[in-house]
């Protein structure tokens, strides 16, 4: 049976010439980059020239790059490292919950948190933004795109009010990098998450944009690495490999995310067209041009997950960090929609592998599968 991938939003496969250009540092490269000694030094130069590849993707000079774990350590980082003593916060109702988390540790400690919701589009409107600014207010975390819906958010306008307020302004860009352009400049924004996973590159592996200037307390404590701010051994293979996928994300996006956008609008259009009592959320909003999150009435979302993964098709219920959880998602919920219906959403996420023969193969399968389990169990109104 061949098998599809539609979940490039949980994780994208790495790339050959990605691990080829970790093998070095896997094969031959074996030493630490701290370390003054010939080899030491031969693994910090493939460091920093990872770091120069992943400045690129920010726009940005190598000295605001800090490597981390990961997107929810390089958020963590962020929110609570560069604004631990926050005294409000203002994040949104749809983002990923390593960003809710930290806010709500902020909170914890003494922060007012106000989360500005999202209507039935899933964007943010900036006017509740500013609306809900107070003259003590130090951080705006909002993110680039949505994981679940690919709804981008007007960061520009955000930035914007974050700077006038005197507020620090941090985006999760995990979902928007390799999509759309990555722009400190533009956005204004203070600190910027991604991670390696979601552009083809290694898992384990993700980098945090700090603004010249700005001070970040480390959440990892116990030696001198990224100049104070992580400390730990490098993880050299892996900032190799994000480094290659950043830099082949630039050179690909603009063809690729043409690409993939004609492929997710026949996806939508066929699935419109060949079964019933199915919509497509915030299709009319800017999204991201790999993702769609569609509701199938009458069929809850893990059985249809399970009932493609049987006939080949990787797909998800949600959020890949949710997976598991009894209740519906709470970006769904947030735009609005009700439990029942939420928990009746997919979403497919397309990536480099997915071409117009799987995109028809997939809609078959629904076609079938969604029709079988409507007359098997079908889910009361």
């Amino acid at each position: 049976m061949r098998r599809h991938y539609f979940d490039h939003n949980a994780t994208t496969p790495l790339d050959a010439r990605v691990l080829a250009a970790m093998r070095p540092a896997l094969e031959e490269v074996f030493g630490n980059a701290s370390s003054i000694h010939s080899f030491g030094q031969d693994a910090k130069r493939l460091t920093e020239n990872a770091r120069r590849q992943i400045a690129a993707l920010f726009r940005a000079d190598a000295k605001a790059v800090v490597l981390t774990g990961g997107g929810s350590e390089a958020d963590n980082l962020a929110i609570v490292g560069a604004a631990g003593k926050a005294r409000h916060v203002i994040t949104s109702s749809i983002e990923h919950p390593a960003v809710l988390a930290s806010c709500r540790r902020l909170e914890g400690r003494g922060a007012a948190l106000t989360i500005v919701p999202v209507g039935a589009s899933g964007v943010v409107d900036p006017d509740e933004v500013r609306a809900a600014l107070r003259p003590d207010t130090d951080l705006i975390s909002i993110m680039a795109a949505n994981n679940e819906i690919g709804t981008i958010q007007p960061l520009a306008e955000i930035g914007r009010i974050a700077k006038e307020a005197g507020a620090l302004f941090h985006t999760d860009a995990v979902q928007a990098a390799g999509k759309i352009p990555i722009d400190p400049a533009a956005w204004q924004a203070d600190l910027i998450a991604v991670t390696a996973h979601k552009f083809y590159g290694p898992k384990g592996t993700g980098a945090l944009y700090v603004r010249n200037g700005l001070d970040v307390e480390p959440l990892i404590v116990g030696g001198g690495q990224e100049r104070g701010r992580r400390a730990g051994t490098e993880n050299v293979a892996g900032i190799v490999g994000l480094g290659a996928a950043a830099e082949l994300a630039l050179s690909d996006r603009e063809t690729e995310s043409k690409r993939l956008g004609g492929l997710r609008d026949s996806l939508e259009r066929s699935i419109l067209d060949r079964i019933p009592d199915v919509w497509v959320n915030a299709q009319e909003s800017p999204r991201t041009p790999n993702t769609a999150s569609i509701g199938f009435e009458g069929v809850e979302g893990e059985p249809l997950v399970i009932a493609l993964d049987l006939k080949g098709f990787a797909v998800s219920a949600g959020s890949a960090c949710s997976s598991g959880a009894v209740e519906p998602s709470h970006v769904l919920t947030a735009i609005g929609l009700p439990k029942r219906r939420a928990k009746s959403c997919i979403r497919f996420s397309l990536g480099r592998q997915t071409t117009q023969e799987s995109v028809d193969a997939l809609v078959d399968a629904l076609e079938a599968v969604v029709a079988r389990l409507r007359s098997l169990a079908p889910v009361s109104a």
